[in-house]
């Protein structure tokens, strides 16, 4: 099962990163042992947190000339990590 879906790259989550807290899309059925287990083998750091949100896909209608077509957007559940004091997590050192 793979945890770690990918991180969230927002204003608000790139505002947190600055206080070590970060932001990842995580697979809706993982916990947060789990969830804590696979940054500290990913990255390398010392999780002192996780905290979990899960979000309903927004609704979402589209008009055609034959009928109005309506769905949802896919379900996510997000994770925000706060790491110990004075470690980072670069998402961008492979690039």
């Amino acid at each position: 099962m793979d945890i770690l879906i990918r991180p969230l790259v927002t204003e608000k989550a790139s505002a947190g990163n600055e206080k070590g807290k970060y932001g990842f899309v995580v697979n809706q059925k993982a916990n947060k042992v789990e969830i804590k287990k696979a940054v500290e083998k990913m990255y390398g750091v010392n999780v002192e947190s996780v905290n979990t949100m899960n979000y309903l896909g927004k609704l979402k209608k589209r008009y055609t000339k034959a009928r109005v077509l309506s769905g949802r957007m896919t379900s996510y559940k997000k994770a925000v990590i706060t790491v110990a004091e004075g470690e980072i997590i670069d998402f961008y050192g492979d690039i």
